[in-house]
């Protein structure tokens, strides 16, 4: 776990920040920053396998770090990991198989009869078992009596808003991965104008990497500006 007063993915020289991240994500335990916002979550993942209960959602928006709590568990059990889009019967064989389940990304049409039943197994064979969703699993609305009574029974976790550290160390690993070198004063820039949610952080990233190539231009607090007022 990194503070964030300690960047030590990367170098501060003067005002400038010297990215050294490689380009691939990064989804490892000591590349995750603990803000109160997501403090209560990863207090629990990292507290595996002493786990409360073994059932789990830990939900909230896109980018807000759940599939990189998802991965901390990965590296730590035998684990199945899965879009629920994904899921099909096959899934419980290998459930069986696997010491904890990961469901990612619930999907509002998934079968609810293949989700009981991997909720079954986990309860019969005293599993570990994680969804991530973007909303609380209890505001689904499943018509299986069954399922609802076993969601109802689970322990649900949110991820908040982030602060203006979190946003800091958001942006800064994102242009990391880019391999993009920007200055700290630019990030400032855009902590004080840019909403604070992980939608709108991600659509930026997105949206000023994109930019840049297509204009044909460095990264420049007028480039910041323009896209600003694009999101």
């Amino acid at each position: 776990m990194k503070k964030f007063k300690d960047f030590g993915n990367f170098i501060q020289m003067n005002d400038q920040l010297i990215l050294k991240f490689p380009t691939q994500q990064a989804y490892k335990k000591e590349d995750f920053y603990v803000s109160p916002s997501n403090q209560e979550a990863y207090d629990f993942i990292n507290s595996w396998p002493k786990w409360i209960k073994r059932i789990i959602n830990i939900f909230g928006p896109s980018g807000s770090g759940k599939s990189h709590l998802a991965s901390i568990l990965k590296n730590k059990t035998s684990c199945l990991s899965i879009d629920s889009k994904k899921l099909n019967e096959k899934t419980f064989l290998e459930f069986k198989t696997k010491e904890a389940l990961i469901i990612e990304n619930l999907d509002e049409k998934i079968s609810e009869k293949i989700l009981f039943t991997l909720w079954n197994i986990a309860l019969h064979d005293n599993k570990y078992f994680l969804i991530t969703s973007k909303k609380p699993i209890n505001l689904y609305k499943f018509k299986l009596c069954d399922l609802i009574s076993r969601v109802n029974s689970s322990l649900i976790i949110g991820i908040n808003l982030p602060t203006d550290d979190l946003i800091s160390v958001i942006l800064a690993k994102n242009f990391s991965d880019k391999q993009i070198m920007i200055e700290k004063k630019h990030i400032d820039y855009i902590i004080k104008r840019i909403d604070r949610s992980y939608e709108k952080i991600s659509q930026f990233i997105l949206t000023l990497d994109k930019y840049s190539l297509k204009k044909g231009s460095p990264f420049s607090l007028k480039l910041i500006k323009e896209v600003l007022k694009m999101i």
